[in-house]
């Protein structure tokens, strides 16, 4: 089985998912089920993608969205962190469901509890990063190494500009980029 696996939706963007399930035969679009999208197959917290040898074990990690989700390989080797945790930063969450308790929460207890060797691989990277480790952001990160007090202050005032995309209509049947053929 071939799975185009999503960490999150948000309306201001589409995922490459309808391209991927048009240029490989059979393969199916994955997300969290309480990320309101259309997709093939909607997980949950502790459910395994099988591929092979491996397996990726969802995460629940909402406070940027309500349906984030961080995938952990198998030997806890590398994680995909999808929004909730960037390279020294997190996802914004002052819209579509953001949350900056909830974040620091699922940050701290489903991805700082990996070990310290962990790759953890971020949707993207502002700065031309591709790679970081928990420890280094145990370590570096400046938002999330403050209290939880002290985070959810930063976050609510972070005054950023509203994404200029996020108000537009996505039609039902391509909501978030996920094609349902």
């Amino acid at each position: 089985m071939v799975y185009a696996v999503n960490t999150h939706c948000h309306a201001d963007h589409i995922t490459g998912t309808g391209v991927l399930k048009k240029l490989l035969p059979g393969c199916k679009s994955v997300i969290s089920k309480d990320s309101g999208a259309v997709a093939d197959i909607h997980i949950q917290e502790g459910d395994l993608i099988k591929f092979g040898k491996y397996s990726l074990e969802a995460r629940a990690t909402p406070g940027h969205t309500d349906g984030c989700l961080t995938y952990v390989l198998n030997d806890k080797s590398l994680a995909f962190t999808g929004d909730a945790l960037l390279i020294r930063g997190c996802g914004r969450t002052d819209f579509q469901q953001g949350c900056p308790k909830a974040l620091y929460q699922a940050v701290h207890s489903k991805i700082f509890t990996l070990p310290d060797s962990c790759h953890l691989y971020p949707a993207h990277d502002y700065t031309g990063q591709t790679v970081t480790t928990v420890e280094e952001e145990k370590r570096l990160n400046p938002r999330l190494t403050k209290t939880e007090a002290e985070f959810v202050e930063i976050m609510n005032n972070l005054n950023l500009p509203r994404p200029g995309q996020i108000d537009i209509a996505v039609p039902a049947n391509l909501k978030c980029g996920i094609q349902d053929d």
